[in-house]
């Protein structure tokens, strides 16, 4: 009973923290300012959960559990929009995509940006492990290490043996309907090509039979909109669900396990700052402000950062670029859905060449070998088309690049104590290259609203 009255106390601290967000909201405060004032807060409060009960204690896990109703609850929103969103995005970009610019030219240059971007994530993780000493060898596994060894030996099964010509033909959809469920690795993916489909059918149609096309562009222009708009009601609630998301992370991720990987956490973060700071030279050399973007694009940054979830972060994704950075609307759909499962820079490039060199050692492979070294990156650029952008994706990804280089997947388990930690700042990469393919691609072609993007803040 005391426990309880205790729990009810924590939960009545966090009711207030909660109230002072819609305190903020109320007051007009600019939502950037929200969504930063939840992490602090959540990081603040978290901490304290921590300090005065521990990481394992009941009243944390209780706490935790209420709280998701806010912050799990949120993301289960997202992830309720994201495929209606996906499939009408591409739709609508497809039929409203401008005639000088070209569908092809526009969908070629978004994947080339963002699949170049994770062979250079690749090459950075590479480089970084390398610097460290970064090896498997020295981890030691402890009872959780080895039942997510056992379990990835498991899961290793669904891609194991897939050649490139079958990885393709997963990204056929041949249920759309199944995969708009997201039951499969590739169902995002699998959405994108569907809808991208109908997009080009639609085009046809428009132009053979304009009476048609009409009624269809109406009808899409309506899903879009109403879409556009449970999207915009879910957003309002992101400070709240940053809040919990934060609270959970802090409140449960114990110092003694990260300080026992402290080193591949550091370099990890090493190596994702290094890929953020290749995106700014990237927009810097195309004549973009790389401060002025990052301004922009705080907020689904910290959305991303705290959410864990790339393909959640899709809504937050496309307004940000259409609102903020001058990015069309076609653009933004392209880049949006295609970078939450093609070409994720820091789940489907750095994470899986980091683990490599990390395993090979323990291979008999030297990881100085140029031969495994070109070998890998090109590995890792082609493993990151159809990466599912959600939790787990990053463990695919490790799945097919270790499983391509027979180097033995059960040693990625090692790392499972620091995992969420490590995946907040992957997350968050996976999303600003999605951005940055937006943003440069409509640069590149002529697209781009400077004078928005001015505007932006």
């Amino acid at each position: 009973m005391t426990n309880l009255w205790i729990v009810l106390l924590c939960l009545a601290a966090a009711g207030l923290l909660i109230g002072l967000l819609y305190r903020m909201q109320r007051k007009h405060v600019p939502f950037t300012k929200r969504v930063f004032a939840a992490l602090g807060i959540g990081i603040g409060f978290g901490a304290l959960l921590q300090l005065i009960f521990g990481v394992d204690h009941s009243v944390v896990k209780s706490v935790n559990d209420w709280l998701s109703i806010a912050g799990t609850g949120y993301v289960k929103l997202l992830q309720m929009v994201v495929i209606p969103l996906i499939f009408v995005s591409i739709i609508s970009a497809i039929i409203h995509v401008q005639s000088k610019t070209g569908l092809g030219k526009m969908s070629a240059t978004i994947i080339g940006i963002l699949v170049g971007t994770t062979a250079i994530a690749a090459v950075i993780a590479i480089s970084v492990s390398l610097f460290f000493g970064l090896s498997s060898i020295d981890i030691q596994a402890g009872e959780q290490e080895v039942a997510r060894g056992e379990y990835l030996d498991t899961k290793v099964e669904e891609v194991k043996d897939l050649t490139l010509p079958q990885q393709v033909l997963e990204f056929i959809p041949v249920n759309p309907f199944l995969d708009m469920t997201g039951a499969r690795r590739t169902s995002t993916i699998a959405v994108v090509v569907f809808a991208a489909f109908i997009g080009v059918a639609a085009l046809g149609v428009i132009r053979k039979k304009p009476e048609h096309g009409k009624v269809f562009m109406s009808i899409i222009d309506a899903l879009h909109a109403v879409v556009m708009r449970m999207v915009t009601i879910v957003l309002r609630l992101t400070p709240y669900g940053v809040f919990a998301l934060m609270t959970k992370v802090v409140s449960t991720t114990a110092p003694a396990e990260i300080l026992k990987l402290g080193e591949f956490v550091v370099a990890s973060y090493v190596a994702l700052a290094l890929m953020l700071l290749v995106h700014a030279l990237m927009l810097a050399v195309s004549g973009i402000s790389p401060i002025g973007y990052f301004k922009r694009s705080l907020s689904t940054l910290a959305f991303s950062f705290t959410s864990r979830s790339s393909a959640g972060a899709i809504p937050m994704n496309i307004e940000t670029q259409v609102d903020r950075l001058g990015v069309p609307q076609s653009f933004a759909n392209f880049s949006a859905t295609f970078g939450a499962s093609i070409g994720q820079n820091g789940c489907a490039g750095i994470y899986p060449a980091m683990l490599a060199i990390m395993i090979a050692p323990s291979a008999g492979i030297n990881p100085l070998d140029l031969g495994f070294l070109a070998q890998l990156v090109a590995v890792v650029a082609i493993s990151s088309f159809g990466v599912a952008g959600v939790g787990g994706g990053a463990t695919f990804a490790a799945l097919i690049v270790l499983s391509s280089m027979n180097l033995p997947v059960a040693l990625a388990g090692l790392l499972i104590s620091v995992e969420p930690l490590i995946d907040m700042g992957r997350t968050l990469v996976n999303v600003n290259g999605s951005m940055t393919a937006g943003v440069l691609s409509s640069r590149w072609l002529g697209q781009w609203d400077r004078e928005k993007f001015n505007k932006g803040l």
